[in-house]
């Protein structure tokens, strides 16, 4: 759809991009998983920490949309999903506006998980919004120098599943207001989980860079894939691919859980099959659709994981 076809909410939709809200829904539903099979699911804290995961995300489109036309580096010539600012569309004030309010809502969801978990969520959720401007926005741009892939991984990976289990542990195993980390809401397992997540959602990025190569070597963006070429990307795309499948195989043969555990390994035929498309093909017409089909492996495989996890 071109840019001149949208208008009101579909703008605003194509702005905030909820194609990529299965990266805030998957560590919910595998810290979920993981709390209910350790007898510490809260369902308070798990709804709070998806409201506040979802807005962060969003805050983070819009600051992607309105930074990347600003600093010049979305183009015509940009063959993915439509940008508002950079189109046109939506002026950048109102972007920019859209993007400050949906933080501030954020930290409001927040705060009652800050009474849950006390400091350790006060200091998670701040550095989250600042980071979720900043890799696009500030005198240092995360995603402009190379910084965006781990950005993802540690932010919409490991934190957000550990921070996910964490604020129900706290619930559970402690009073409000901590201000240190209680026992028990930390573990290796929690940290283990996190992985696949960190890795499909890091994944998403890598297959948005491979396709933006072109364009970001002429604006300046140096993304891994503009620092170190296809061939690069591709074999970081297969290989996060390879961690999040090793790591149920782990949990079952090592940590002793259950089958059930091994219930993601059933996602396998989709992943080669987006890998093999993205180590054939550079195009827009060939890379969006690939990028959607990451995103949705990710919410399938994530879904599965909580799954198996639980049971």
């Amino acid at each position: 759809m071109s840019g001149t076809e949208l208008s009101g909410t579909r703008a605003w939709l194509a702005a905030a991009r909820p194609q990529t809200l299965p990266a805030a829904a998957a560590p919910i539903v595998v810290g979920g998983g993981l709390a209910w099979a350790d007898g510490v699911f809260s369902l308070g804290p798990l709804l709070a920490a998806f409201v506040g995961a979802a807005l962060i995300q969003i805050g983070t489109n819009f600051a992607n949309d309105y930074y990347d036309a600003i600093q010049g580096a979305d183009t015509e010539a940009r063959e993915g999903f439509t940008r508002v600012t950079q189109s046109g569309i939506i002026a950048p004030e109102r972007v920019k506006r859209a993007m400050y309010l949906t933080f501030a809502t954020a930290i409001v969801v927040g705060s009652y998980l800050v009474y849950v978990g006390g400091a350790p969520i006060l200091v998670i959720g701040l550095l989250s919004v600042i980071s979720g401007i900043a890799y696009t926005g500030g005198p240092y741009p995360l995603g402009y120098h190379g910084l965006g892939d781990l950005f993802v991984f540690v932010f919409f990976g490991v934190i957000a599943v550990m921070g996910t289990y964490y604020v129900q542990a706290a619930a559970v195993l402690a009073a409000p207001l901590s201000t240190t980390i209680p026992p028990g809401t930390v573990t290796a397992t929690a940290f283990l989980a996190s992985l696949p997540v960190a890795a499909i959602s890091t994944n998403i990025l890598v297959v948005n860079n491979i396709r933006d190569r072109k364009e970001d070597v002429t604006t300046g963006k140096r993304t891994l894939a503009v620092r170190f070429g296809y061939r690069v990307s591709r074999l970081e795309y297969t290989g996060l691919f390879g961690l999040a499948y090793l790591v149920p195989v782990w949990l079952w043969a090592v940590d002793g859980w259950s089958l059930t555990v091994l219930l993601p390994l059933l996602t396998l035929p989709i992943a080669a099959m987006v890998t093999r498309i993205v180590w054939t093909k550079t195009s827009g017409a060939a890379l969006n659709p690939a990028l959607e089909t990451t995103g949705k492996l990710l919410a399938a495989y994530s879904l599965l994981f909580g799954i198996g996890l639980a049971l």
